[in-house]
């Protein structure tokens, strides 16, 4: 490849194609991130995906990172690479706001730990990215939030929205997003991106703000299951800050990804999965099975646990831990909340001890019969949501209504209370030209395994290379 800063295509190429780039000295990081920016200055006063550009520190990281690939020096699959971080992840160099107003010009005296080892891994960081308040469902009445780059009328998911816009909008080559109940897996199925829910705990949490901290993970969203796989080997293990993350070894994610799965055996839930959910969602769930059976898995019937009740008590067991997170500046400042955050943390201050167990206890029966469920099989296959991609008129229903907001989390929110590891895939294009998506869902610490089934799956499918119209 003869790669230039004119070499357009070079902003379209994946996080891998470009690192080799870099490697080679075919470019230079600081082509590379000056190109990325200029794209960024002309097209997201639009998209509204970027909070905050730190031009200035990205391109000083690109010429470092170009300094040591003339030495001959690599620190890793995302030497020289541009990143964007969601905004609730701290940052000595940006403010970090988690999408709140009293945040919002906070510049923290250190790194969150996963910005930190991006940085250690020669990632470019070009800036921080939009989210809902707080991390949950909606933005602040003051900030508009961005828009979907596939479709200006229709729902961008929540939280990591920023996340999800630029990276599917060609701003960055890959993100950091957080899911609680979904946040990383409905913007990466909203915009046809690849993200991955690591383990609860395979990624440091410190440093970054929380929505409901049992339940928070934090992971990465890119254009193809190896670019992720690229992220999640950096950010991924042990940290003395955080003891709740886990000590086990970081697999290489990256390096083992084109391993066949041949042999594998996907469970598959058929009335989950099926009843009372939209036909073109079925149509692509299927699909997925398809080109797994292809590829030489097998798919074995099961029965999921029982996860209504579990869905239900999402909201009050979330809305304690929110109320704790923000104990110090809820209700004392109360007015400089949106309403969607406020009657959370109301809610979460009116639940009671008996109400919380009942659903702690309903978490301690799903995991454990999950647990032994993955006994039988080695991943299952689910969609990311019921329905093909909602309008955003619809949806601004979503912080309102709570039967809204537990029917989109039908899918996703059962994962978080047991801390599974998930990969959300691009999986085909509905009947409006959206994209459509499915997750695979594997045992605690699985997210090799993930990697390798969702890389093969795109090695014989295109779903994942398909960008936004008009974005060229």
């Amino acid at each position: 490849m003869a790669a230039s800063l004119q070499d357009e295509t070079l902003i379209f190429e994946t996080l891998v194609f470009i690192a080799e780039a870099i490697r080679l000295r075919q470019v230079s990081a600081v082509e590379v991130a000056t190109a990325m920016l200029a794209r960024i200055d002309a097209l997201d006063g639009e998209i509204r995906s970027y909070t905050t550009v730190t031009a200035e520190h990205a391109l000083a990281a690109a010429a470092r990172a170009d300094r040591e690939t003339a030495l001959g020096i690599s620190r890793g699959p995302l030497h020289g690479v541009p990143l964007g971080i969601k905004d609730l992840c701290d940052t000595r160099f940006a403010p970090t706001g988690a999408g709140t107003l009293i945040h919002r010009d906070h510049v923290p005296s250190t790194d969150a730990t996963v910005v930190a080892r991006l940085e250690q891994g020669g990632a470019v960081i070009l800036g921080k990215l939009a989210m809902t308040e707080g991390a949950y469902t909606s933005h602040h009445p003051e900030n508009p939030g961005p828009v979907n780059p596939w479709g200006r009328g229709h729902w961008l998911g929540s939280s990591s929205t920023g996340s999800g816009a630029a990276t599917a909008a060609r701003l960055c080559y890959g993100s950091l997003g957080s899911d609680t109940g979904g946040s990383i897996r409905f913007p990466s199925a909203t915009c046809g991106l690849t993200g991955i829910k690591p383990t609860w705990g395979r990624v440091s949490r410190h440093g970054v703000f929380p929505l409901a901290a049992s339940l928070d993970h934090v992971g990465p969203m890119a254009r193809s299951a190896a670019d992720a796989a690229a992220i999640l080997g950096v950010i991924a293990g042990a940290d003395p800050r955080d003891p709740t993350a886990l000590a086990a070894p970081v697999d290489d994610y990256l390096g083992g990804i084109g391993r066949p799965i041949r042999g594998l055996t996907i469970g598959i839930d058929r009335g989950f999965t099926t009843e009372g959910i939209d036909p073109e969602v079925v149509a692509a769930l299927e699909a997925t099975e398809a080109v797994l059976r292809d590829l030489g898995a097998r798919i074995r019937e099961i029965t999921m646990p029982p996860t209504a009740d579990l869905v239900r008590g999402w909201i009050p067991f979330c809305s304690v831990e929110t109320a704790l997170a923000h104990r110090e500046t809820y209700p004392a400042r109360a007015a400089s909340y949106g309403p969607d955050l406020a009657g959370l943390i109301d809610q979460g201050r009116a639940v009671t001890g008996l109400d919380l167990g009942a659903v702690y206890h309903e978490r301690l029966a799903f995991s454990g019969a999950l647990a032994d469920l993955f006994q039988e099989v080695d991943l299952l296959l689910v969609p990311t949501m019921p329905v093909p991609v909602p309008s955003r008129a619809r949806m601004g229903e979503y912080g309102q209504d709570p039967e809204v907001l537990l029917r989109i989390l039908r899918f996703t929110a059962p994962f978080n209370f047991s801390g599974s590891p998930t990969i959300t895939l691009p999986a085909g294009i509905d009947a409006a030209g959206l994209p459509l998506s499915v997750q695979l869902v594997g045992p605690h610490l699985s997210e090799a395994l993930l990697c390798r089934a969702g890389h093969a799956i795109q090695q014989v499918t295109d779903w994942h290379a398909r960008r936004p119209p008009g974005l060229a």
